[in-house]
């Protein structure tokens, strides 16, 4: 069953609270690949010289190693925070509005960009506990835009790195204790996908919420199994179109609805069952899809004209900061899709993950 929901017009049903509305300092925690985004506006012609496509994220192969000076030789580039999780974070940080309400985890390298990203994620109200590499360099993800489509190319250096002895730092995993809800992209997965089950087991232990993300069709196609060592454990997974059909294919669904694919996600093995799986997809300009309780909901997205839009670099990583924001504030997940469509309307209006000094939204709580 499909139900479509008019959130301009309709008044939000009452729904049980599924947070206790306090952004407690480390209520949120997040692990990931913390990179340091190279932007550019390129021609269209620039993605198909290196073999990329548009709206996709890849990991860097020797090919592609030349993209990086490239870019800085000859584009205008803008150096910007990034890395799926930490952006995720810090936009959930920034919509929380309360210092270190959010605590985040990940490698960089001993060196300048390693640097900055702390800088800057610390400037926005995070907590990082980095890694420090002292032989690889804080890793770069070159971000391709073209048509205000971006192209993302990581090459995660350092953050390819990151030494499971870290979590393990008592300061550090008191990090995970703390937190009533973790957040994780699936390309964490390519890198400590054993220090992602450890959190995710502590998570069900401990009836806390542990949510990931596809992050990008290769994790499902090429991942698959440390994926689905994962999903069991997973209380929230959101994705994309893509990343949706993708991982049905690689798990034999043999459709590209995406409703179905959510129903059938919704219904894989759980171990926390004290609640179940509920499973977001985002579609770009088109509605986002929730799936629970058996049942897919869409809500649209708030409109924007093409003029408003300066590139879609982050919106999908600050759709889920939003969301993120009123789950800890404990709204409904109603709720938790409004935050998200107001997130990834702010930063879609902005280079990169960047946004104003304070949010204009009001947390609608149950």
């Amino acid at each position: 069953p499909t139900k479509r929901k008019n959130m301009a017009t309709e008044q939000v049903e009452k729904k049980p609270r599924i947070g206790d509305g306090i952004p407690e300092e480390g209520v949120l925690f997040g692990m990931g690949n913390p990179l340091l985004d190279i932007s550019a506006d390129v021609p269209n012609n620039y993605i198909e010289k290196y073999g990329l496509k548009p709206n996709d994220a890849i990991l860097a192969e020797p090919k592609h190693l030349p993209i990086y000076q490239d870019l800085v030789d000859n584009y205008k580039v803008e150096y910007i925070a990034g890395g799926a999780t930490q952006n995720t974070i810090r936009v959930a940080q920034w919509m929380l509005q309360r210092k270190f309400a959010t605590s985040y985890i990940g490698c960089v390298g001993k060196d300048e960009f390693g640097k900055k990203l702390e800088a800057q994620a610390t400037q926005d109200g995070v907590k990082v506990c980095y890694c420090v590499d002292e032989k690889e360099p804080t890793g770069t993800c070159a971000c391709l835009i073209t048509e205000k489509v971006r192209s993302l190319v990581a090459n995660l250096g350092a953050a390819n790195h990151y030494d499971a002895k870290h979590l393990s730092v008592p300061e550090n995993w008191a990090l995970v204790e703390k937190a009533k809800f973790v957040y994780v992209a699936g390309f964490f997965l390519t890198v400590a996908p054993d220090c992602i089950l450890d959190v995710a087991k502590h998570c069900a232990e401990t009836n806390k919420h542990f949510m990931m993300n596809l992050s990008a069709p290769f994790i499902s196609l090429a991942f698959k199994d440390k994926l689905m060592a994962t999903m069991p454990y997973i209380d929230i997974l959101f994705g994309n179109e893509a990343e949706s059909e993708a991982l049905s294919t690689t798990l034999g669904y043999e459709t590209k609805d995406l409703k179905e694919i959510a129903l059938k996600v919704a219904e894989t093995p759980k171990v926390n069952k004290s609640r179940q799986r509920v499973v977001v997809f985002t579609q770009g300009p088109g509605p986002v899809l929730l799936c629970q309780n058996g049942t897919v909901t869409e809500f649209p997205i708030l409109p924007i004209a093409e003029e408003d839009i300066v590139d879609t670099n982050g919106a999908g990583d600050a759709w889920v900061g939003g969301f993120l924001s009123q789950m800890v504030h404990g709204a409904s997940l109603e709720e938790c899709i409004r935050g998200g469509n107001y997130t990834a309307n702010v930063i879609i209006k902005r280079s990169g993950c960047t946004f104003p000094d304070k949010p204009e939204f009001t947390t609608l709580k149950n």
